[in-house]
C-alpha cells in the first residue's frame, strides 16, 4: 500500500442513524453518501465513550478511557499520553488541524504542528457540573435547546461556516506547497451538535409535521431502566416533550446534519479542484451519536447504537469502493489506521495497543471481533460498559441491571433479553469477556475517586452547583455563559 496524504474529517454528535448511506431514507446527506459509494463504510462502528471529551481523547491516543483517565468533559486531553500526532511529528510528517479539537488548551503539546481556529474545553476546566454524578444535577440549558428548536443561526453554525472556509484555504495551501512526505489534516466541524438552531434552507428540507415520531419515544413505551431515569433528570428531560417539540427537534437535527453534509461537500470540492482528491485518503467519523428522541432519550450518554454508534467511512487509494464492512470497529483503531495510511512504522508497544488498522480489517474481516465502549461521566451514577461481539450487544451497569440485545433480530434495540432465561449463558459469556479486559467495579472506583478529588479542587459540590453550567462549549472568541 502506497503512503498517501490523509484527511480525517470529524463531526460532532452525528448518529449513524441519521445518514442516507446507513439506511435513513429521510435525511439528505448526498456528499457523505457519495463518499461511502467510492469507499468502504463500516456498519458496526462505535466510539469508545459516548461523550465528547473522552471520545476525542480515545481518538487521539488510541487507548481506552480507563487506560488514560480522561473520564469526562472536565478533563481535556493535554498531551501527556502519546497521540498519533506526536508519533507522526517525530517521524517528520506534517500534522495540522482545522476546527474543533475539544482538548484542554491550544498551548498544550497535543501533537499538531498547527491548529487553525481551534475549539477547546471552556476555561481549560470544561463542564464541571457533570462531575456531580451522585447528585442528579440538572443541565437546564439542554431542555431549552429543544424548546427553542427551529430555523435560525447559532454560534455553532457560524463557526462551522468559518471552519469550512479555513479548511478550504488550508487545502489550497497544501496543494500549492507539495511535500516529499504525505501530510495529515484533521478537519473537525461542530454540527449537528446542539443548539438546535438550523439555517432556514436546511430546516425547510424537513417539515416537522411530515416526520414520524422516534420509536419508543413516549413515556408509556420508553425503557424505564434506572440509568435512563438519571439520564433524563440530568438533561432536564424527565418531563416528556410535546409532539410539536419532538418534531421540531428532529427537523432541526436532520437539518443540521444536511448542513454538515453541505460543508463536507464544499471541502471535497476543494480537494477535487486542487487535484488532491484522487491521491488523498479520507476518513469520516463523528465523536459519538445522538438519540434524537429514540427510547425517550436525547443526546448521548448511553449505549444504544444511536448514541454509542458512529458513522465511519474511508475512501481513496487502496480502499475498496462500494464496500460495507460489518466487522465491529471503534475509534481506537484510528491510531494505527492513520499511521498505516502515511506508511509510518508501527512500534512494538503500539502493536500491543487495543486498536487495529482499518486497512487490516478490510484485508482480513473478523465478524466476531469485540468492540468496547465505557462511560464514567455526566448523568451516570456508576460506570457503564458495552461489549459488542457478533450479533449481540451486552451492556454492564455497575450496581444496576444489565442489558442484552440481539442486533440482528432487533436492530433498534427494542427488546432487552437480559432477564430471559434462554439468554443467561450469553450474558455470562459476554460478562466474562468484559472481566478479561478489566475489573468493572475497580475501574468505577478509580474514576469516581479521581472525580471526587477534582470536585474538591474546584471548591466542592455546592460551589460547582452554584456556578451552574454553560451548555455547549463556546466557539473561539466567545466566553462560556453560566446559569
Amino acid at each position: 500500500m502506497q503512503p498517501q496524504n490523509t484527511i480525517f474529517l470529524l463531526s460532532d454528535q452525528h448518529s449513524p442513524t441519521a445518514l442516507g448511506c446507513y439506511g435513513n431514507s429521510v435525511v439528505q446527506t448526498p456528499n457523505l453518501d457519495r463518499l461511502a459509494a467510492r469507499g468502504t463504510r463500516f456498519s458496526a462502528a462505535y466510539c469508545n465513550s459516548p461523550i465528547c471529551v473522552p471520545a476525542r481523547a480515545a481518538i487521539a491516543t488510541g487507548r481506552y478511557v480507563h487506560q488514560t483517565g480522561y473520564w469526562d468533559n472536565s478533563r481535556g486531553y493535554e498531551g501527556s499520553v502519546p497521540s498519533w500526532g506526536h508519533r507522526l511529528a517525530r517521524e517528520g510528517y506534517s500534522v495540522e488541524s482545522v476546527g474543533k479539537l475539544h482538548f484542554r488548551s491550544e498551548a498544550d503539546p497535543t501533537g499538531f504542528d498547527r491548529q487553525v481556529v481551534p475549539m477547546h474545553i471552556a476555561e481549560g476546566g470544561g463542564a464541571l457540573l457533570g462531575l456531580l454524578r451522585d447528585d442528579t444535577a440538572e443541565l437546564k440549558k439542554y431542555r431549552e435547546y429543544h424548546l427553542e428548536a427551529g430555523p435560525g443561526e447559532s454560534s455553532y453554525t457560524k463557526y462551522d461556516r468559518r471552519i469550512t472556509e479555513e479548511a478550504i484555504k488550508w487545502i489550497h495551501e497544501k496543494a500549492a506547497n507539495p511535500s516529499e512526505k504525505p501530510w495529515v489534516g484533521m478537519l473537525s466541524l461542530v454540527c449537528p451538535h446542539p443548539p438546535l438552531q438550523c439555517p432556514e434552507e436546511f430546516y425547510a428540507l424537513y417539515p416537522p409535521e411530515d416526520l414520524d415520531l422516534p420509536y419508543l419515544s413516549t413515556p408509556g413505551d420508553w425503557p424505564e431502566h434506572p440509568a435512563f431515569q438519571t439520564h433524563r433528570t440530568f438533561q432536564g428531560c424527565a418531563e416528556p416533550f410535546s409532539e410539536d417539540v419532538v418534531r421540531r427537534s428532529m427537523a432541526a437535527y436532520y437539518g443540521l446534519t444536511s448542513f454538515l453534509d453541505h460543508n463536507i461537500g464544499l471541502i471535497l470540492k476543494a480537494l477535487e479542484e486542487t487535484g488532491l482528491l484522487e491521491d488523498t485518503r479520507i476518513i469520516y467519523s463523528s465523536d459519538h451519536g445522538e438519540a434524537d428522541g429514540k427510547h425517550g432519550l436525547w443526546g448521548k450518554y448511553n449505549m444504544y447504537d444511536h448514541s454509542v454508534g458512529v458513522p465511519l467511512i474511508m475512501a481513496g487509494p487502496d480502499i475498496p469502493a462500494g464496500r460495507v464492512e460489518p466487522t465491529p470497529v471503534t475509534h481506537v483503531d484510528l491510531y494505527q489506521t492513520i499511521l498505516s495510511s502515511v506508511d509510518a512504522p508501527l512500534y512494538e508497544d503500539e502493536a500491543a495497543m487495543p486498536g487495529r488498522s482499518l486497512f487490516d480489517v478490510i484485508d482480513a474481516p473478523d465478524p466476531d471481533r469485540v468492540a468496547f465502549s465505557e462511560y464514567h461521566a455526566a448523568a451516570a451514577n456508576s460506570a457503564i460498559y458495552m461489549i459488542r461481539k457478533g450479533r449481540y450487544k451486552f451492556v454492564y451497569y455497575v450496581g444496576l441491571p444489565n442489558q442484552l440485545f440481539d442486533l440482528v433480530a432487533d436492530p433498534e434495540e427494542r427488546v432487552d433479553l437480559a432477564d430471559d432465561p434462554d439468554y443467561q449463558g450469553i450474558c455470562a459469556a459476554y460478562e466474562a469477556i468484559l472481566r478479561d479486559m478489566l475489573d468493572p467495579e475497580a475501574i468505577d472506583t478509580i474514576a469516581r475517586t479521581d472525580q471526587q478529588a477534582r470536585i474538591l479542587v474546584n471548591g466542592g459540590r455546592q460551589a460547582i452547583r452554584n456556578k451552574g453550567a454553560f451548555g455547549a462549549t463556546p466557539p473561539p472568541g466567545e466566553k462560556a455563559s453560566y446559569r
